[in-house]
């Protein structure tokens, strides 16, 4: 029973209509010519891999915010966040984590608070690893509301190969730290922006795991990461 917990993996409903298209194309593909059948095979179980919606235990300790994508730490510097989120004009830290089109795509609450901003913007399709899809590309920016006076900037973006940002909540809501509240699909990268004074707990390159991996500890801001890459 564990081995088949492991292996069949809950798909996420978002999944389900691509996983059909690809089952029927590679039905269709079955009277053409046997090895496309396959090949079609093939491309059904990683559309499955890729809607995958594995179960995570979120930390439950007061203040720390969660990575909110599986990925790599690709950028961490300070920068003035995108105007739309309302964190003021001064440079906060933010962390990127890139999504490839093999990692889980699901998106998860980095901490628990109120979503006052969700605005959505039509854009580009560069590499989501660069610098610049920051600003130019397609992307979706949420301001989550920690307590009075404290903000955290989350902005999905798209990708070279991603098409579409699915967001599930709205402002007004509340969400709860690691919670899902959303998806990207096929390829993209998420922005954190962390508020004035806090300090990261990851280094660039390091793998990422949503709703499990520590980006900060608003409890205890100037807290440094101390690791060695071996």
């Amino acid at each position: 029973m564990n081995m088949l917990k492991i292996v069949a993996v809950p798909m996420h409903r978002e999944g389900r209509k691509f996983v059909a298209i690809f089952a029927v194309v590679t039905l269709g593909l079955a009277l053409v010519w046997e090895p496309l059948f396959w090949l079609g095979v093939g491309a059904t179980i990683w559309c499955y891999y890729f809607f995958r919606d594995p179960v995570r235990v979120i930390p439950q300790q007061q203040g720390l915010v969660l990575s909110p994508a599986d990925g790599i730490i690709s950028l961490i510097e300070d920068i003035i966040p995108p105007e739309d989120l309302g964190l003021g004009n001064k440079p906060l830290q933010r962390v990127s984590v890139f999504m490839n089109v093999f990692n889980c795509h699901v998106n998860r609450a980095p901490i628990s608070g109120k979503i006052t901003q969700v605005i959505y913007h039509h854009g580009k399709f560069l590499n989501a690893s660069l610098d610049k899809a920051s600003e130019h590309n397609e992307r979706n920016s949420l301001a989550i509301e920690v307590s009075e006076g404290v903000q955290i900037g989350v902005v999905q973006i798209a990708g070279l190969v991603a098409r579409r940002i699915v967001c599930f909540v709205k402002p007004g809501d509340t969400v709860d730290v690691g919670h899902r509240f959303g998806l990207i699909r096929f390829g993209s990268r998420l922005d954190v922006y962390l508020p004035v004074g806090v300090s990261p707990l990851v280094a660039v390159g390091q793998t990422a795991v949503a709703g499990e991996t520590i980006l900060a500890d608003l409890s205890d801001p100037q807290r440094q990461r101390a690791g060695t890459q071996v």
